[in-house]
């Protein structure tokens, strides 16, 4: 049963849901070229646009039932996990699938996970609570995982629209390659700076032992 003094949460909650779905919608409807195209980065676009939508149906599923009378609210996070944790499953599939499991897609795997973890912690709160429909902290619980619902779905309509990038994790990484960047122009100019014509001038036989007297006394005449 869903306590009292988080009832007006849960209203809240199905109002904004409803609201970024709409939201949703549009972003689609701007970034269906990108949507559309049959190439694997078109699967990735099409990955974040579904990620998005399946944590604010998460969210507005709960907070619906949640506002219905009676002991609703535990069986529906329940299934809702489950319809989650099956979308994970197919999303890294098919990163697997079209080969872009790899570090440029690293924060699409990550945001997986993410979500993934949080349906875990929904399933196993849904299934305390209907089975213990007194244990309001449970309830609590539930709260804040659609808290965590609406984030994950924001920072990945975020990404499917295309917006900027500028978190610290990005920052330093450009910082890093950058450094890489001009050490190796720095090492380069160096090895031209010590080689202008390309390849060192290598002393011969003659220069390391001298040269024997042409008149035949065998004696070693040195250059210079």
């Amino acid at each position: 049963m869903v306590p009292a003094e988080i009832h007006d949460f849960f209203l809240a909650s199905a109002g904004v849901a409803g609201a970024l779905i709409g939201l949703l919608f549009v972003a689609i409807s701007v970034s269906a070229g990108r949507l559309a195209t049959a190439e694997a980065s078109g699967q990735t676009h099409r990955i974040r646009a579904y990620a998005a939508l399946t944590g604010f149906v998460n969210a507005l599923t709960v907070s619906l039932f949640a506002l219905v009378p009676g002991e609703k609210i535990g069986w529906t996070a329940t299934i809702v996990a489950i319809l989650g944790l099956l979308f994970i499953v197919a999303s890294l599939l098919s990163l697997i699938r079209v080969r872009q499991v790899r570090w440029p897609r690293a924060q699409d795997v990550i945001f997986l996970l993410g979500l993934g973890v949080t349906f875990v912690l929904q399933l196993m709160s849904g299934l305390d609570v209907a089975s213990h429909p007194g244990d309001t902290g449970t309830v609590n619980n539930i709260a804040i995982l659609v808290i965590v619902c609406f984030l994950i779905g924001i920072a990945r309509a975020w990404e499917l629209i295309g917006g900027p990038n500028i978190g610290i994790a990005h920052e330093m990484v450009a910082l890093a390659r950058r450094a890489e960047a001009a050490r190796d122009r720095t090492h380069r100019g160096a090895a031209g700076a010590e080689d202008p014509h390309g390849a060192g001038e290598t002393s011969g036989p003659e220069d390391a032992h001298g040269t024997e007297d042409p008149t035949g006394s065998g004696a070693l005449l040195w250059p210079g």
